[in-house]
């Protein structure tokens, strides 16, 4: 086995940590505080072709690999959670779909701008009836000629609002149940298709969450993503290598987390020493650096095994699952560890605390992954 990075995935992880460092991180606190989407980090970000990092050159990428992505998603998520979610839901969840089940040239018409960064990317999935339960989409469609004629909502949808192509599930037979949902592609403007308001969230403010809204929206059959009635298999599909993203997402407050509870620890003083002195918060340290290196390795692997087109389900809901909960866990120490400051806004931990909580929630709840993986043990 060997465990070192490429000269290639080095070289990208200084890169982005360097523009998260210089860029990103100084305007993570405003972001927060004024809930602003931050357009201009997202244009930098395609500058550095990094909104199409994971696919090919043809499709408009940058030719990387899944291992690459998740370093990138942890190091911009290090730095701003709002902005690491914004960049993992555009390439998860925006792009994915027209790479792995897009036509050759509805790759070229969809995926290529959208790899380039020429405008977002979201998914459409989750309703206010149909959450867990994905199979429950009451969304539907009904043919009429060479058009689909859509109705329905979507709840808790990212990027939504800067997105250029909404990708969304619909019934298109409800008498054949899952297999009964297909995957429709919506382009922005498109006549009966609506974006609601912004949602006001606990955490990641500054990333797009809005609900969507279809009223007799009309696509041409050419608009259906992939084979009909294959949506739910396709999106199950989408959402395992979302897990891998949103795993890494979760690594990266973990690793701000135990960044800004180090610094503190050596700074603050108390009984005549630093606290890092005390065997309490050595503990609390200790094992926030163990958890953190045993789920950055388990990102990895995943990754690894999805580059090498292997199964990788079982291994992304081992991370997604282990990562989220290990961050969260860091984020109530490293406010315990900053005491009455850790519970101010002055301080970052306090954003983290707050931002961490949706990594428990999004692509499948802890719940959902623990049933995911004991379904793929055979029970």
């Amino acid at each position: 086995m060997n465990f070192e990075l490429t000269e290639e995935q080095a070289m990208l992880r200084n890169m982005v940590k360097e523009f998260a460092d210089e860029v990103i991180a100084p305007r993570a606190g405003e972001i927060d505080r004024t809930g602003e989407f931050p357009v201009d980090i997202v244009k930098k970000l395609a500058e550095l072709d990094l909104l199409g990092l994971p696919f090919p050159e043809k499709y408009g990428g940058a030719g990387g690999d899944t291992v690459s992505y998740a370093i990138a998603v942890e190091e911009i998520s290090r730095a701003c959670a709002s902005t690491g979610i914004t960049y993992a839901a555009h390439i998860s969840l925006g792009c994915s779909p027209f790479y792995l089940f897009g036509t050759e040239e509805q790759k070229q018409k969809y995926l290529v701008p959208l790899a380039k960064g020429e405008y977002m990317g979201a998914f459409g999935l989750t309703e206010p009836n149909a959450g867990s339960d994905a199979g429950g989409t009451q969304t539907h469609a009904v043919q009429d000629g060479d058009e689909w004629v859509i109705n329905g909502s979507k709840i808790f949808i990212t990027n939504a609002g800067y997105a250029g192509t909404v990708v969304i599930t619909a019934v298109t037979d409800k008498s054949k149940g899952t297999c009964g949902i297909t995957n429709f592609i919506i382009p922005r403007g498109t006549p009966g298709f609506t974006v609601g308001k912004e949602f006001d969230k606990m955490g990641l403010r500054g990333s797009n969450t809005v609900p969507l809204y279809f009223d007799n929206v009309r696509v041409p059959k050419e608009n259906i993503l992939g084979t009909p009635g294959q949506g739910f298999k396709q999106f199950l599909e989408v959402l395992d290598g979302g897990r891998i993203s949103i795993g890494a997402m979760s690594l990266g407050i973990a690793q701000a987390c135990l960044d800004a509870s180090l610094q503190y620890a050596r700074e603050r003083k108390q009984f005549g020493q630093s606290i890092s002195k005390f065997q309490a918060i050595q503990f609390k340290l200790a094992d926030m650096a163990m958890h953190i290196e045993l789920a950055r390795l388990m990102i990895w692997k995943a990754a690894w095994l999805k580059d090498n087109k292997k199964n990788f389900s079982k291994e992304a809901a081992y991370a997604k699952l282990f990562a989220s909960e290990i961050a969260a866990k860091a984020a109530t120490e490293a406010v315990q560890i900053h005491g009455g400051y850790g519970y101010m806004k002055e301080y970052p931990v306090e954003r983290f605390y707050r931002d961490v909580k949706l990594c428990e929630i999004g692509e499948g709840t802890s719940e959902v992954q623990r049933i995911v993986i004991a379904r793929l043990l055979g029970c």
